[in-house]
């Protein structure tokens, strides 16, 4: 009968990281659920000046323990320094490889996970001569000349798919029971020990609605480093499509969540004490870690299981070119980035009831706060910034034309130009800055994000994509925008003008069209339907064209595969999408847009996901030196008889409910 392929785990690390405690611990953990084996690389080791020399032996004998042999190896006689007698290593259904050199280059391929253990030279010398007496002190420069070499050669670092901090105040094991639930599906099952899910204690309670979240949200976040707000502020409106019920309040009280985060180098998840790393691929790292979670997600309201966003650049994985989004010298924004929140408060508008759900400790504190809610907030000072813009009018439209050449040639249908108001500010409080903006411009999808030093204020009306947890796919994309009349007669006239005018319809249904494409790759086949075609809603300061296509998720397991055939949102990038995002770096001097264009929201507990696209949006950057790099990002959808005067009167527009609730103006270019 044939046995399955054992499970390889590597554990590398320089001398004195701890290597061979942890292999000891973790087999000793495994061992409850399968058989385990440990081969220790010092074994392989002929001499003291014998670590290269290894290499050759250990590939030899990595592809007869992968494929569950006994491997046969030579020893070395370290009291005689000559090679001594043959040893015999027996395969087992893990086999835990741990010394120097476990991850090196050729090993690779046959290896299941790679470990590495990091730790600052002088704890690890310590560690080193307490373990090998003073026999190993005249040989440590040796060693460490020959795995600088090692490191150099091979980058094992680079190659492991768990590092783990060695020096942390946390026992390995410890750490190990943290990351396990994020490494992939496979592994997670192989090796997880006899607790494959972790004991989570969940508090729950209900109040009644207060009578403002952002007051509420204050309260509870004003300390913590990585908050939430995903709000209607728009719940006293008319709403036909059930988008302004839910409200909902995600915190984490830990200093350091779990933080999911991607850039060109790959995707990660931070974890205090190590760094689980996923793959190149977002979208394909994300299909392994959601949906999942160890909360009980068996609510009749939104969980989130991570609250964050997915940045335009992240473009490059559905086959548009790799740009950085610089935002100093030495410091680049991941392309996307969630946290996973500990504890949630759900604000149901429709029930005027509040619900908290929480797995940490204590919930006691929040629950009294939530039993009292603070009314309304006091406004604060906000300093007003001078922004600049990227383009004059003159350049804007001269890029409209050039983009109406690419239309004609046949190479776009439609683009979605942007541009963008950046400035500078040496104090600045974002949370102040959203208040202030969600009060003059109330929107279904606000949102309020913090990451220690970057901070999200946006008024978005637009929604992405939605997943309900029984699968079903909404997409609302917004193309045609009118100002608000001074009165109601030309207010009436505005938005008329808006549903009948043929330019803007056009838009509207390009973009449909693009959407109705991205949403089929993974529907039920025949689900796929329009459900609104070019209403328009209107707003505090602008009416809008909105349309609605609906379809079902094929399978559940596809839910990340359908978020990254939606992306980026084809309102913000034209038609057909690749080709047009490939025009659109060219047209805007490959400036990276960042958040702007992409999307913030939420993945739930449940399989459930809600985003909105990040317009109308305030991203704020704070600095190296405490100060702050404010920018709004604008544009426009261009099509063959767009108008160039009209569509910087358009980008204008839509500066207008952020910039006024700041206090500021649209740059004059005088």
């Amino acid at each position: 009968m044939e046995t399955a392929r054992p499970t390889l785990i590597a554990i590398d690390g320089r001398s004195g990281s701890g290597k061979s405690t942890f292999a000891t611990d973790l087999a000793e953990y495994l061992e409850a659920t399968a058989s385990v084996a440990i081969l220790r690389l010092e074994d392989l080791y002929h001499g003291w000046d014998g670590l290269h020399s290894s290499f050759e032996l250990y590939e030899r004998i990595l592809p007869q323990l992968a494929a569950g042999l006994t491997a046969a190896y030579p020893t070395w006689d370290w009291e005689s320094s000559t090679l001594g007698q043959s040893s015999n290593f027996s395969s087992a259904e893990i086999v835990v490889v741990e010394g120097v050199g476990a991850l090196h280059g050729a090993a690779r391929k046959y290896l299941d996970l790679g470990i590495w253990l990091e730790a600052p030279e002088n704890c690890r010398r310590d560690r080193a001569l307490a373990r090998d007496g003073e026999t190993y002190r005249p040989y440590w420069d040796m060693w460490a000349e020959q795995e600088d070499r090692y490191l150099k050669a091979h980058n094992p670092h680079h190659a492991a798919d768990l590092v783990m901090d060695a020096a942390s105040d946390r026992d390995p094991m410890q750490i190990w029971a943290l990351a396990c639930p994020y490494l992939p599906a496979g592994i997670r099952q192989r090796c997880a020990g006899p607790n494959t899910a972790p004991s989570v204690l969940e508090f729950r309670q209900s109040y009644e609605a207060p009578g403002d979240a952002a007051s509420l949200f204050e309260q509870l976040a004003a300390a913590l480093p990585h908050a939430a707000l995903l709000e209607s502020t728009s719940h006293k409106l008319s709403d036909p499509l059930g988008r302004n019920r839910y409200s909902v309040l995600a915190l984490s009280t830990a200093q350091q969540p779990p933080l999911l985060s991607a850039t060109s180098h790959g995707t990660s998840i931070r974890l205090p004490g190590a760094e689980v790393r996923l793959g190149k691929d977002f979208f394909r790292a994300l299909a392994g870690c959601w949906p999942g979670s160890p909360i009980d997600a068996k609510t009749g309201y939104p969980l989130p299981a991570w609250v964050g966003y997915l940045g335009y650049e992240l473009k490059r994985e559905v086959g548009a070119a790799d740009l950085q989004a610089v935002v100093e010298p030495g410091r680049v924004r991941p392309d996307a980035q969630f946290f996973a929140p500990d504890t949630v408060v759900v604000i149901d508008h429709h029930q005027e009831q509040m619900h908290l759900h929480s797995i940490a400790e204590p919930a006691a504190a929040v629950s009294i706060l939530l039993g009292n809610p603070p009314e309304l907030r006091s406004g604060r000072e906000l300093p007003i910034p001078e922004f600049s813009c990227a383009d004059t009018a003159t350049g804007y439209k001269h890029k409209i034309r050039k983009a109406q050449r690419e239309i004609y040639e046949g190479n776009t249908y439609e683009v979605c130009l942007t541009t963008e108001l950046t400035a500078h500010a040496e104090q600045f409080d974002p949370f102040e800055a959203y208040c202030r903006m969600r009060r003059s411009s109330p929107a279904p999808f606000a949102h309020y994000l913090r990451f220690a030093n970057l901070q999200i204020a946006s008024m978005s009306p637009e929604r992405f994509l939605a997943l309900s947890k029984d699968g079903q796919l909404r997409a609302e994309p917004i193309k045609g925008t009118r100002p608000r009349g001074e009165n109601e007669e030309s207010d009436l006239a505005l938005k008329h003008d808006l549903a009948t005018h043929p330019k803007d319809r056009a838009e509207n249904i390009m973009i449909v069209d693009l959407l109705r494409n991205d949403l089929s790759h993974h529907a039920v086949p025949g689900s796929v339907k329009v459900a609104r075609l070019c209403a328009v809603e209107s707003y505090a300061t602008v009416h809008q064209m909105v349309s609605t296509i609906d379809a079902t998720l094929s399978s559940p397991h596809l839910a990340a595969e359908a978020l990254r055939e939606a992306f980026p949102p084809g309102s913000m990038t034209g038609a057909p999408k690749l080709s047009t995002m490939n025009i659109l770096d060219e047209l805007e001097d490959h400036r990276t847009r960042g958040l702007y264009s992409g999307a913030v929201g939420y993945l739930g507990a449940d399989g459930a996901a809600d985003f909105s696209v990040v317009i109308r949006t305030l991203v704020c950057d704070q600095l190296a030196d405490q100060s702050w790099r404010l920018s709004l990002g604008l544009g426009g959808a261009i099509t063959a008889d767009s108008v160039p005067a009209d569509e910087w009167d358009e980008v204008i527009t839509k500066s207008r409910g952020v910039l006024q609730a700041l206090g500021a103006s649209f740059p004059d270019e005088s």
